[in-house]
């Protein structure tokens, strides 16, 4: 080995000092929070969008968005490119351009993808064709053939690749506390005919895949009724005989009010242990599918607001942890301005919902502390 001089050595230390403070101090990058979801058997994720027509959008086409995916997730799900509206624009085609090019990027970039939803079980986010179809005279064969048809033909495209299936998504009727109609069920008969269809056809093209029950019951108090819905949902897939694998928990929780013994919103602790307890007893495995949280109660101030909802955050993910049966975990977004919050769940005060772990200037907020707090320590 060849010893540097002493001018080499000064020389060196020189060029060192002359670099700006920000690069000579610079920190290691923090591990990404897929890697530390990892630790823990599991993978972090976020929803992505398709828009080759807005790249200041949360998707692919924003190359910030997109590197900032790439840096942190370990696999994407499409936020609306799979759902029946954009696939499945009449009875007799496909367009599969917009889910194409999202499942292409993920391939390349060597992330994972879910599937996004086979069937949203809702008249309100049916194509219109669908609401107004006329099944024939034997209508529960031709809503048979029109959901089979669809479930073989988009797992079949994307089965190399998808292992993990929202196969049905919100299929519970909040007036009547029982699972919703739809053309399809009138067509079928009920509403559980079309659901186990929809799972069993799945397990055929699907075998070795994950399918998943998705629905956005959580904590709240408000949701309590919900959940009761939800679980009575489980327990009858489980006495059919429907191959459900997992519960999808959205996981949107929210801050609509405050408790004033915790300063952040309101939540069932012991009655949120106790449905998750329920669920895992019926042998269910558990996802969190679409994180984010609203924060409508919480003051102007974005340094409180950040704190507050990362403390909402910690509880949230502390207490999901908790259960060895979660699997993957993936926010609906990563930056708060393309949060589809924005406009679904306005502030009164107008400013910007802060839902997500960056801000608008892919800065890395206090939730995503909290996040990757939280796996840190399950893993």
């Amino acid at each position: 080995m060849i010893e540097p001089t002493r001018r080499q050595t000064l020389g060196g230390l020189a060029a060192l000092a002359a670099l700006p403070a920000s690069v000579r101090a610079a920190p290691p990058a923090p591990a990404s929070l897929d890697t530390l979801a990892r630790k823990g058997g599991r993978r972090f994720g976020s929803a992505i969008a398709w828009n080759p027509r807005n790249a200041d959008s949360g998707s692919v086409q924003n190359r910030a968005y997109a590197a900032l995916v790439q840096r942190e997730c370990g696999l994407v799900v499409p936020e609306n490119e799979m759902k029946w509206q954009w696939l499945r624009k009449s009875p007799d085609s496909f367009d599969f351009t917009a889910m194409d090019g999202i499942v292409g990027w993920a391939k390349a970039s060597g992330l994972g993808v879910r599937g996004h939803t086979l069937l949203w079980h809702r008249p309100k986010w049916f194509p219109g064709w669908l609401n107004d179809y006329d099944f024939g005279a034997n209508p529960a064969a031709e809503a048979e053939r029109l959901l089979t048809t669809h479930i073989r033909t988009v797992t079949a495209r994307y089965g190399g690749i998808i292992n993990s299936w929202d196969v049905v998504n919100e299929a519970i009727d909040h007036d009547r506390n029982a699972p919703i109609e739809t053309s399809l069920s009138r067509a079928m008969g009920s509403p559980e005919a079309v659901l186990d269809l929809a799972f069993h056809t799945a397990r055929d093209a699907a075998p070795g895949a994950e399918l998943v029950y998705n629905d956005y019951m959580s904590w709240e108090p408000a949701h309590a009724k919900h959940c009761a819905d939800v679980l009575r949902l489980l327990e009858g897939f489980r006495k059919r005989g429907t191959p459900v694998d997992a519960l999808g928990i959205q996981s949107h929780i929210e801050m609509f009010s405050l408790d004033p013994a915790t300063g952040v919103g309101p939540y069932r602790e012991r009655e949120w242990r106790a449905f998750l307890d329920d669920v895992v007893g019926m042998g269910y495995r558990l996802l969190i599918t679409e994180f984010d949280v609203k924060d409508k109660a919480l003051p102007s101030d974005v340094a409180v607001r950040d704190a507050k909802v990362a403390d909402y955050t910690r509880r949230y993910f502390d207490l999901m942890l908790d259960y060895e049966q979660l699997g993957d975990i993936l926010a609906w977004g990563m930056v708060d301005k393309y949060s589809w919050l924005q406009g679904f769940a306005p502030r009164d005060d107008g400013r910007e919902v802060r839902a997500c772990p960056y801000d608008d200037a892919y800065q890395a907020k206090p939730m995503r502390a909290a996040i990757a707090a939280s796996l840190g320590a399950a893993g």
